[in-house]
């Protein structure tokens, strides 16, 4: 059987083997700490370890596609971000339930359909199935919801009101803000403009990946760990 390797020579697809090799480690690091914070925490680092492992998934086919056909693995991509993308905003509503904020489940449903209409509007223009602008524009509605729930709506309201889990909150929600803003402006320089290559566009795509779900996952993992800390560090009614 004919088997391709990766080049040493080939930038991007080291990026891909190297981004792949980091969601695994991350995935382990997540799930092991997972069993060692407060009960409360737990399904919020198993779902920060679960993006990380369809991520780390993803990759390995990411890195073979570019490997073995040269060409950017444009529905590998949009398949991980579907499932990713969603459950990193599932995070600020569960992160918020563990904290015991008041939040309503309308939240919840705001940042998953903001999520799945950004991505989806993103691959309609990048797979060609609608014109590119028009995905560009349906993408940025999804992201707008995100922005305007997690920085003005219930979910920064809650957030606000709730000590505990406000640094992490406002950290993720940065990293939504401006960690994320390098996926629209790979779309508009690759796709509207053609002023950047495949191969660059991949790699910025492959960074942002390997900083905006680790760091995510990270942000997490230290809130609980703070949480878990001062609630067995905390004296008891009677002390």
């Amino acid at each position: 059987m004919d088997h391709s390797f990766l080049s040493g020579s080939d930038f991007v697809g080291i990026t891909f083997w190297i981004v792949s090799i980091a969601m695994w480690a991350s995935t382990i690091f997540f799930f092991y700490e997972g069993m060692r914070v407060s009960g409360k925490w737990r399904t919020s680092m198993v779902v920060a370890g679960l993006i990380t492992f369809i991520a780390a998934v993803h990759y390995m086919y990411m890195r073979d596609f570019w490997v073995e056909m040269g060409e950017s693995p444009t529905v590998y991509r949009y398949i991980d971000w579907v499932l990713t993308v969603p459950l990193q905003m599932v995070e600020f509503y569960l992160i918020l339930i563990a904290a015991g904020a008041a939040v309503s489940g309308g939240a919840f449903w705001r940042l998953l359909v903001g999520t799945l209409v950004m991505v989806i509007g993103g691959y309609l223009g990048e797979a060609g199935m609608v014109s590119v602008l028009l995905g560009f524009i349906i993408g940025m509605i999804g992201w707008a919801v995100i922005i305007w729930e997690i920085f003005r709506g219930e979910a920064s309201q809650a957030a606000a009101s709730n000590e505990s889990v406000s640094s992490a909150f406002n950290a993720m929600r940065l990293i939504v803000l401006i960690g994320w803003a390098i996926y629209p402006l790979g779309y508009v320089f690759g796709l509207m403009m053609g002023s950047v290559d495949a191969n660059t566009l991949n790699w910025i795509y492959n960074l942002a990946d390997f900083v905006n779900k680790i760091l995510f996952g990270l942000i997490i993992w230290n809130a609980a760990v703070k949480d878990t800390c001062l609630l067995y560090t905390s004296p008891s009614p009677r002390d």
